[in-house]
Parts: structure tokens; C-alpha cells; sequence
């Protein structure tokens, strides 16, 4: 991998994915208030699951964990992005861009993680609705929780670790937050090895957790055809709110797979706001969905809003 010339030393980088935006002031408060949103609804999330001991259980410790995962996802991208655009400050230092870099595939890496332990969760309350609670007890819940987190970072601190000792020729990245491409692209050496390396290192984990939702649900097919229509009713409710949150999540990131695979160009401005999209969209959606197709959890923001009419 040989080295171009004239290394620099850089202690911040200018972000310019932005630059030929238009309006990116209105671009900016979109973004604004999709950030908020999504972070006022997955910590109204956590705090239901927190407060209220009947739902402690593996299934919401599960979505407890799935809103610090978006909650972490988004704000590692969101900040940035609302200060290049609306407080025209495109520019961050060194080492937070390294911890942007980091916090942004942990979150993307636990995102894909986090649905697959949720599908092996209704997988087990499907096929052993009555042992259910024997099989996956809080602590073995929390365990494999844990677990998902060592991996995720683990497999981010390989990425981290071969970006360190690179020598960099720019301090421009061409995308719209620090992230594992946009930094090595101001490096002076050959891209190709460490592209090679992270996308087989996104397909193995991309690919082993949409085939194992993927088994899971087969899985629970096989179960629906032996049901009676009542049960089939409950585990298609069961089921619905992880299927469209899965969908929320691996449909844009497959848009864009099958777009690189194909050599299809976007423009500049459609290419950012599709990697955008797959940060922001599901981050704002999954808490929504959850709260929707939650009874319990639906019922309490219900009976908040009686209160407030009562108290009016």
C-alpha cells in the first residue's frame, strides 16, 4: 500500500458533504426536528419500561435496549449534521471525529444486532409460549445484551485501529459526518485493502443477522400453519411490530447495496440523503412503532393524556 506524498498533520477536519446543498437551512431543521423527535420518543420508551415493574420482561428489556441503540445512533450523526447546516459550523476535531466514527458503526452494528436478538425473542415466545419465561429470564436477557455490545464495539475497534497509524494528505471529508470511509478517503494510501476489509466485515454482520430474522420467521411460519386462527391472530400481532421495524431499517440499507452493486451513480445530494435516511428513519420510527403497537405501553401514553384533559 504505498504512500502518496506530502502528509499533513491534521487536528481537525473540515466537513463538506454539505456544500452544494440547497437550502440547508431548511434541510437543517428537518433534520432538527426528526433528531428531536426521535429522541424525545425512545426516551419516553425507556422511561415506561423503567417505571413500570410489569414490564420488566425480556421482551422490553429488549426494546429498552433497541431505544439506547438509536438514541446512540442518532446523536452520533445528528449534532454535526444540524451544526454544519443550520449554526454554519463545518468543522470538528480530530479526535471527536474519531469518536463520531466509532459511536456511528457501534450504533449501526447494534442496530442490526439488536433486531436479530428481538426475532430469536419472538422466535422463543412463538414456539414456547409457555415456557417462555424459563427460557429467557431477565438476567439471561440482559446477558446477551451485554454480549451484542462487546461485539458490536469489538468489531468497530478492529476498523479504528487500522485508521490510526494512516498518514493524512486532507482534512476535507467529502460526506456529512466522520465516518469510516469519509476519513480513510483523506489518507494517502490505496483505499482498496481497507474498503475490502469493512465491507466484508459490514457483510458478514449485515448479512448473518438479515438470515438469521429471516430463519426466525420461517421458523414461525412453520408455527402459524399448525395454529388455530385465534393464535394465529396473536402471533401475528406479536410479530408485526419487529417485522416493520426490521423493514424501517434493512430496506434503505439494502436500496443502497444493491445501488453500489449495480455501479448506479446517485447525485451528490440523493446519495447523502439516503445514508442519512438510514440513520434517521429508523432511529424516529422504531420508538413510534413501539408505542403503537405496544398495548401496554400504548395505554400509558392513553391514560397521560386523559390526565392532562382531566386536569384541564
Amino acid at each position: 500500500m504505498p504512500l502518496q506524498n506530502a502528509s499533513i498533520k491534521v487536528t481537525e477536519f473540515i466537513i463538506g458533504g454539505f456544500e452544494s446543498t440547497n437550502r440547508p437551512m431548511l434541510v437543517g431543521v428537518v433534520i432538527l426536528i426528526t433528531y428531536v423527535l426521535a429522541i424525545l420518543a425512545n426516551i419516553l420508551n425507556i422511561f415506561f419500561i423503567i417505571v413500570d415493574k410489569r414490564l420488566h420482561k425480556p421482551m422490553y428489556l429488549l426494546i429498552c435496549n433497541l431505544a439506547v441503540v438509536d438514541i446512540l445512533y442518532a446523536s452520533s450523526t445528528g449534532p454535526t449534521m444540524i451544526g454544519v447546516l443550520v449554526a454554519r459550523v463545518n468543522t470538528i476535531s480530530y479526535v471527536p471525529c474519531l469518536v463520531q466514527m466509532f459511536a456511528v458503526h457501534v450504533g449501526g452494528t447494534m442496530e442490526m444486532l439488536a433486531l436479530s436478538a428481538m426475532a430469536f425473542d419472538r422466535l422463543i415466545a412463538v414456539s414456547y409460549p409457555f415456557q417462555y419465561h424459563s427460557y429467557l429470564t431477565n438476567v439471561r436477557t440482559f446477558v446477551i445484551i451485554c454480549i451484542l455490545w462487546v461485539v458490536a464495539c469489538a468489531f468497530v475497534a478492529v476498523l479504528l485501529a487500522a485508521l490510526l497509524p494512516l498518514p493524512h494528505c486532507s482534512s476535507k471529508l467529502q460526506y456529512t459526518y466522520c465516518g469510516y470511509a469519509a476519513i480513510v478517503r483523506t489518507t494517502c494510501v490505496d483505499f482498496t485493502y481497507y474498503f475490502n476489509m469493512a465491507s466484508i466485515m459490514f457483510f458478514f454482520i449485515f448479512f448473518f443477522t438479515f438470515i438469521l430474522i429471516c430463519l426466525s420467521y420461517l421458523y414461525i411460519l412453520f408455527f402459524v400453519k399448525l395454529s388455530s386462527n385465534n393464535d394465529k391472530r396473536k402471533m401475528g400481532s406479536t410479530c408485526l411490530s419487529h417485522l416493520m421495524v426490521v423493514t424501517g431499517y434493512y430496506l434503505p440499507s439494502f436500496v443502497r447495496v444493491v445501488l453500489t452493486r449495480f455501479g448506479v451513480v446517485l447525485p451528490l445530494e440523493a446519495s447523502h440523503g439516503l445514508m442519512i435516511g438510514t440513520i434517521l428513519g429508523p432511529t424516529f420510527l422504531n420508538p413510534v412503532v413501539y408505542c403503537l403497537r405496544t398495548k401496554e405501553i400504548k395505554c400509558k401514553i392513553f391514560n397521560i393524556f386523559k390526565k392532562v384533559e382531566i386536569s384541564q
